[in-house]
């Protein structure tokens, strides 16, 4: 994408394209559906289980991320989040020993399928793309019922 491309462009639509530069591969793209979900879960957790009101303030410092690139999004992370809370609950005390494993395996299989890509995943570029996947999904979700974002 070039400069003159990116000024025209939104934001959030130059970051989906910049993340799904390293996201062609099919097989990746599949690993990616189940692996990004549950690593943003397992993150969840392990914030969770050190102190769920720091993972509220940090919950809340993404969907202010969100709200800058779309407010569409942010609604539809704030949705997604709100459900994965709900199971770190119902986990009590056994959500960090939970949350870890998630976190390893879904780790290994998003490495899985960057080797098969043939690409670095994206927030080696930048860590703000550790926000952009779980967007960058729901983006296609959006794009599939129609919605504008």
């Amino acid at each position: 994408m070039t400069t003159d491309s990116l000024e025209t462009t939104r934001k959030i639509d130059a970051l989906f394209a910049r993340y799904g530069e390293s996201h062609r591969n099919s097989t990746n793209k599949l690993i990616h559906w189940i692996c990004v979900p549950l690593i943003t879960w397992s993150l969840l957790g392990l914030l969770w289980a050190a102190n769920p009101l720091f993972a509220y303030l940090l919950i809340a410092v993404a969907i202010v991320f969100y709200l800058r690139l779309s407010v569409t999004i942010a609604i539809g992370m704030l949705a997604v989040v709100a459900l994965m809370v709900y199971p770190l609950v119902l986990l009590g005390p056994n959500v960090l020993v939970v949350s870890i494993a998630v976190f390893v395996l879904a780790w290994i299989g998003q490495f899985i399928g960057h080797k098969i890509e043939g690409a670095k995943p994206s927030f080696f570029e930048d860590l703000k793309f550790l926000l952009v996947g779980p967007a960058w999904l729901l983006g296609f979700v959006y794009r599939r019922l129609g919605i504008d974002y």
